[in-house]
């Protein structure tokens, strides 16, 4: 059984030795492997150029470009533009926008932490003032019970 089994086996991986994975591609030498690469690349219309300034800006983007750096002015922008131009554009603007985030939170922090330590210095933390706002509203609540008793009706 086994004998008849590894006939089969054996037999079948001689019918499959020269097929090819169909991911794999076929390998050629030399000027018919350039010439196959080149055929891939090349569009299907060789005349097509495409069309680069493709986009009108409006004057948002105007002023992005202006505080990227792309231009001097806002005069100097033409009225198309490409969309890569914009894109990258908008990216240097993200990125100082996060910068300018980052600075600012960590001002905010050092604010925090300094208005802390004056109002640690004073004695002014939050359980003391909860306590204070506590008692002076059972002063206002008692003050209400002794004029309601007090009131005949």
């Amino acid at each position: 059984m086994l004998g008849v089994l590894g006939g089969v086996l054996g037999r079948s991986r001689e019918l499959w030795r020269g097929a090819r994975p169909v991911l794999q591609p076929a390998r050629a030498s030399g000027d018919r492997a350039k010439g196959a690469q080149d055929a891939a690349v090349q569009p299907a219309d060789p005349g097509y150029k495409t069309f680069q300034h493709d986009r009108t800006p409006t004057n948002f983007d105007k002023k992005v470009l202006v505080w990227a750096g792309r231009f001097k002015r806002e005069e100097d922008i033409p009225k198309h533009i490409s969309s890569e131009l914009l894109e990258a554009a908008r990216s240097n603007v993200r990125i100082k926008v996060c910068y300018i985030m980052i600075a600012l939170s960590v001002l905010g922090c050092l604010a925090v932490i300094i208005t802390g330590k004056e109002a640690a210095k004073k004695d002014q933390t939050l359980l003391r003032m909860n306590i204070e706002k506590k008692a002076k509203w059972r002063a206002e609540a008692e003050k209400e019970q002794e004029a309601a008793v007090g009131k005949p009706q």
